[in-house]
């Protein structure tokens, strides 16, 4: 490809892939006679620097981590798509205004908002809502059927969301600390970047069933500590209230 073919297939001008040669982020074309010849690694690299910049990344911040991948493109890529992948694969669900009120005995536009700012939903338009996490909704609808109100699944929704956000919190800082830190210390090098990439994505999963594991363990706990306050309180309440009949008797007496 010309600088033009390139600029014409990437959607980017010219102007802006050659400042982007200038600062080290597109190597340069193969020369042939007075003629610059780009290729498929250069259309790449510049999906990868659209993608990154969508994404939030400065164009230094994009220049030094392509540096120090060794000019990777695939690398820094791979990293990229790993460090914003979704925790879990979950097809989100597109529901109508008469398919929420269905499912929640009603569509309250206060309860709405307040499952959209959880992150549990969010409106499209139309009368219709993506379903963030269906697994998320169905929970909720099966508390509904148990006779618990929309609004108090909504406040259990937020109780837990806060425990969770420090849950993964400590995961996140066992891979700063363990994982990238030392490898960045060691100035990233090149032949690395696939272990830290393998070492986030199998974060994920570990952090997942460790989770679970330790919640079942304490939910059982707690349910077991809750029927025992309520034994107890049955036993002492025949108790005490034998303890009043008699005091009541030797008052009359």
């Amino acid at each position: 490809m010309t600088i033009d073919e390139l600029a014409r297939r990437s959607g980017m001008t010219v102007r802006n892939i050659r400042a982007h040669q200038s600062r080290g982020l597109v190597p340069p074309p193969e020369v042939r006679g007075r003629t610059g010849y780009y290729g498929d690694e250069h259309l790449a690299r510049i999906e990868l620097i659209k993608e990154l910049q969508g994404d939030g990344f400065n164009l230094e911040a994009i220049r030094r981590l392509l540096e120090s991948a060794g000019g990777s493109s695939s690398e820094v890529l791979n990293f990229s798509r790993a460090l914003r992948a979704p925790f879990e694969d979950e097809e989100p669900e597109i529901l109508d205004a008469d398919e929420m009120a269905e499912r929640w005995g009603g569509a309250d536009p206060e309860l709405l908002k307040r499952a959209e700012k959880l992150g549990m939903m969010r409106p499209l338009g139309e009368g219709r809502y993506e379903i963030l996490s269906p697994r998320l909704q169905r929970a909720g609808v099966e508390l509904a059927a148990l006779g618990i109100p929309a609004d108090k699944s909504l406040e259990i929704g937020e109780k837990v969301r806060r425990h969770a956000r420090g849950v993964a919190r400590v995961f996140v800082e066992v891979f700063v600390e363990n994982v990238w830190k030392p490898f960045n210390r060691a100035g990233r090098p090149e032949e690395e970047w696939p272990k830290v990439r393998d070492a986030l994505e199998r974060l994920r999963p570990l952090a997942s069933e460790a989770l679970l594991a330790i919640f079942q363990q304490v939910m059982s706990e707690a349910v077991e500590e809750a029927a025992g306050r309520e034994i107890q309180q049955e036993l002492r309440e025949p108790a005490e209230r034998k303890k009043r009949s008699s005091r009541r008797g030797r008052r009359r007496s």
